[in-house]
């Protein structure tokens, strides 16, 4: 796998001319610009990575045969369905970050005939920056926590997306699927729940609303997406949101309890 010192996918012949001397069977890009509220400021660096980025790959594996695989998001829905979001479903992205990453989708499903887009949403893993670690620190830290009570999604575990994804390309699936753990709540019932299973219920959380953050990008209210097509695919469900979080606390190495 290349990082991102030792290739710059915002240059396309670079990034063309690296596939075609590796000649892979399969390009994974996980490159992202994911700052959302920092993608607001930066729209050319945004685009660069996110949807130049995933075009030039998409030329990359298209002249060596390699089949594109793309992460995208729930940021590509603007949340006024109140359902969930169907892979069908038109696109209407609300900030610069969900249109960066719609036009990424765009590039691998006009170059690449069987490019594979996964959106997914709420990641949260072992490894980088995320809500679950965040909120445990936070409660360590401070008395009150306020959080987002008017958005509502899927908490994703990256453990089950990456098994979900590899039953994916065994089945040899292209398009676009939505991938996330089952069932779904808000921002403040998923900060509850990893309280809750931390031995942290005691800390106080105070539910607002999105407008008490004063963003600069403007978050979908419901983004849900369907996983239906994916159970139709490699024939399981993924199991529900809060046993996956259950799951990654017993595995830190405090158990996410305060000391």
């Amino acid at each position: 796998a290349w990082d991102i010192e030792e290739i710059d996918i915002r240059k396309e012949q670079e990034t063309v001319t690296k596939i075609q001397a590796v000649r892979p069977a399969m390009v994974i890009n996980l490159a992202g610009y994911t700052d959302v509220d920092g993608c607001e400021l930066n729209e050319q660096e945004t685009f660069g990575v996110n949807a130049d980025g995933m075009r030039h790959i998409a030329l990359g594996a298209k002249q060596c045969g390699a089949k594109a695989i793309y992460l995208s998001t729930d940021y590509v829905f603007d949340g006024k369905k109140k359902a969930p979001y169907l892979e069908g479903d038109p696109p209407n992205p609300l900030n610069i970050y969900g249109r960066s990453k719609w036009k990424g989708e765009q590039s691998i499903l006009e170059l690449a005939e069987d490019g594979l887009i996964i959106r997914t949403q709420w990641l949260y893993g072992r490894y980088g920056r995320n809500f679950v670690t965040t909120i445990l620190r936070h409660a360590k830290e401070k008395e009150v926590l306020s959080i987002v009570n008017d958005q509502v999604g899927s908490p994703t575990y990256t453990v089950d997306l990456s098994k979900a994804i590899s039953e994916l390309i065994r089945k040899k699936a292209s398009g676009i699927f939505h991938v996330t753990n089952s069932g779904f709540c808000s921002w403040y019932d998923f900060g509850r729940t990893v309280l809750r299973f931390s031995g942290m219920e005691a800390v106080n959380v105070i539910p607002i609303s999105s407008e008490d953050l004063d963003r600069k990008a403007v978050r979908p209210s419901y983004s849900v997406l369907s996983t239906q097509k994916l159970k139709q695919v490699i024939g399981i469900e993924l199991r529900p949101w809060s046993e996956a979080v259950k799951e990654f606390l017993s595995i830190q190495p405090d158990n996410g309890k305060s000391t």
